[in-house]
């Protein structure tokens, strides 16, 4: 048994029921819900207080699970991946299965396929796509550790994963880069 296996179960439960878990992911902690839901997904813009316009990245436990929610992915693209070491989000066209308030105004969706063991566990174990946007009100710094969450962002996602709420080390937000047939555009580095 994981020792977050507790956690996970009560993730499992609320992003089912609609809500928004607040958990640690592969880089910052995130507020996160189930990718297909648009009235959870409209929860995390009203705890955010952000605009639907701006987009939010959607985690994937494994390649193979890109193969169902985009398109036409470029094959080559798993190759790159394998060469960073930062956590790296991809701006992706075609997107399938996601929903229509998750994406860009021109479709696309940015997706990160996480190395993460409780990330990865968690979306294996709840087999849908899992938002994940920083865990903080728009406009405001990403925090860099669970402490530095604000406490009234925290009182408002249905659930607070335990598990790596004592780390201290500072955490940064993934690169996000736009593939198209071997051309990277960074977004962000």
């Amino acid at each position: 048994m994981e020792p977050y296996e507790a956690d996970v179960a009560e993730c499992l439960r609320v992003m089912r029921q609609g809500g928004v878990i607040l958990y640690p992911t592969d880089t910052v902690w995130g507020l996160g819900c189930d990718a297909t839901n648009a009235g959870a997904i409209e929860k995390i813009y009203h705890i955010k207080q952000r605009p639907s316009s701006k987009s939010m990245i959607t985690l994937l436990a494994e390649e193979r699970d890109l193969l169902h929610h985009v398109a036409a992915p470029d094959l080559e693209l798993f190759d790159y991946l394998r060469t960073v070491q930062k956590p790296t989000t991809v701006v992706f066209d075609g997107i399938i299965g996601f929903a229509e308030n998750l994406l860009a105004p021109d479709g696309s969706a940015g997706i990160r396929i996480v190395k993460d063991p409780f990330c990865r566990y968690l979306i294996k174990r709840f087999r849908k796509p899992i938002v994940s946007t920083s865990a903080n009100f728009s406009g405001h710094p990403t925090p860099a550790n669970f402490s530095a969450i604000d406490d009234g962002l925290k009182a408002l996602a249905d659930y607070v994963v335990r598990h790596r709420q004592q780390e201290t080390m500072p955490a940064a937000p993934s690169a996000v880069i736009r593939w198209h047939h071997g051309n990277i555009k960074v977004l962000r580095s």
